[in-house]
């Protein structure tokens, strides 16, 4: 007890002396040691990267799983799971869970009805985005948020465990240096003394007695200066091999970027494949549910694969919602055998999937055929006027692609 009593009194008394060192640098009272220019910016470039990494570590966190209440409570689970050594079980996505919900309604609905078979069949691919969302998420936490997070939780805590020691050493060798111009300053101030008369011995004797000390105190403070020397460049060397490693740093940081672009490249092509086979099933089922909506709302809800007019013309029965001023419209429906081509503007166009018309006005289409599309004036722009041979009608602008 006496030991540790000693050592926590000595402690105190050099965080005193420290803190005293630091407030007169402050006040511009005390001189202070400044780093040599490279060290200086090591120590600028390497509080960059810190500030920097620990931005996009936690706007890549947020990017990932951007509900804040989910990605405090997974934080934490993670946390446990750390602490008790075992495998983090894979969370069920945003995607699947939706799946799954349109599978289980698809079963109360009825499978055999239109709406079941199409909640199936979209249900199967939203569980299939979710798939590819959450091997997406794993690829980026393995690839890009661990190595992030090794560096500000492990590299970064030493450079900074090492950086505040060579802050102390060079406190104490500011000290070391006050204390030497100190005593220097006392013993030129006793040596200056004038000489005393030999009528006084005693007073001469003790005079000398007073310059011997100083000498002692002087050599006793170079000592102690040459020793925190020593100490504040070994220190000073640790620390500038360890910030010279930010450079490595950089290199690891810039592979895992490179890793978590492919991931997010292969996820988006994932998703975007999915969404083609998704539309391209959903353009095989039969236009059933036009039949099935009521009358009296559907001028609130209008079927958006088919109508027996052209866009731009006011269907019987629904009121015409142009403004005053604009061009009057045929009162009537307009048959698509009645466009007339016009003189510019035909395109050939690739048709890419398999299309049925769903009525007189629109043109079936086969996957890999080609048809001439041109549009006419006030048309939809998600339809085309196509024609192959002496056949014409509207097809979907998605089911083509235009090649000149």
């Amino acid at each position: 007890m006496d030991f540790n009593l000693k050592k926590l009194t000595s402690d105190a008394g050099v965080f005193f002396t420290r803190a005293v060192q630091f407030t007169e640098e402050k006040l511009g009272s005390a001189e202070k040691t400044e780093l040599d220019a490279h060290l200086e910016n090591l120590i600028a470039r390497a509080d960059c990267t810190k500030n920097w990494t620990e931005k996009i570590f936690r706007q890549t966190e947020v990017l990932l799983q951007p509900n804040p209440i989910d990605h405090t409570g997974a934080r934490i689970e993670e946390f446990f799971y750390e602490k008790l050594d075992k495998k983090i079980p894979s969370r069920t996505t945003n995607g699947e869970l939706l799946g799954q919900y349109m599978l289980d309604a698809a079963k109360d609905f009825g499978p055999g009805t239109p709406y079941g078979s199409t909640l199936i069949t979209v249900g199967e691919y939203q569980r299939r985005l979710g798939g590819a969302e959450r091997e997406f998420l794993q690829t980026s936490a393995i690839n890009f948020l661990t190595p992030l997070r090794n560096f500000l939780e492990g590299d970064w805590r030493t450079i900074s465990k090492e950086r505040r020691l060579l802050e102390n050493r060079r406190l104490d060798l500011d000290i070391c240096k006050a204390r030497v111009k100190k005593a220097k300053q006392a013993e030129a101030k006793a040596a200056a003394e004038p000489d005393f008369q030999e009528t006084r011995p005693r007073n001469y004797v003790l005079s000398a007695s007073a310059s011997a000390l100083w000498s002692e105190e002087v050599d006793k403070a170079e000592q102690e200066l040459r020793v925190a020397q020593t100490e504040f460049d070994r220190q000073a060397e640790v620390t500038r091999l360890l910030l010279e490693g930010i450079s490595s740093t950089h290199v690891n940081h810039l592979r895992c970027l490179h890793e978590f672009v492919e991931a997010q490249a292969t996820y988006y092509a994932q998703c975007h494949q999915y969404m083609q086979e998704l539309q391209k099933e959903l353009s095989r089922y039969p236009n059933s549910f036009a039949s099935n909506v009521n009358p009296s709302t559907s001028a609130s809800c209008p079927s958006p694969i088919s109508s027996a007019t052209l866009p731009g013309v006011s269907p019987p029965g629904l009121a015409s919602t142009s403004t005053p001023g604009s061009a009057r419209e045929p009162s009537g429906p307009l048959k698509i055998q009645d466009v007339q081509p016009p003189s510019t503007g035909h395109r050939k166009a690739k048709v890419l999937y398999d299309y049925d018309a769903h009525d007189t006005s629109e043109l079936s289409l086969l996957a890999d055929e080609l048809i001439t599309v041109y549009t006419v004036p006030g048309m939809d722009p998600d339809w085309l006027v196509g024609e192959r041979g002496n056949q014409k009608g509207k097809v979907p602008v998605t089911y083509l692609e235009l090649l000149s």
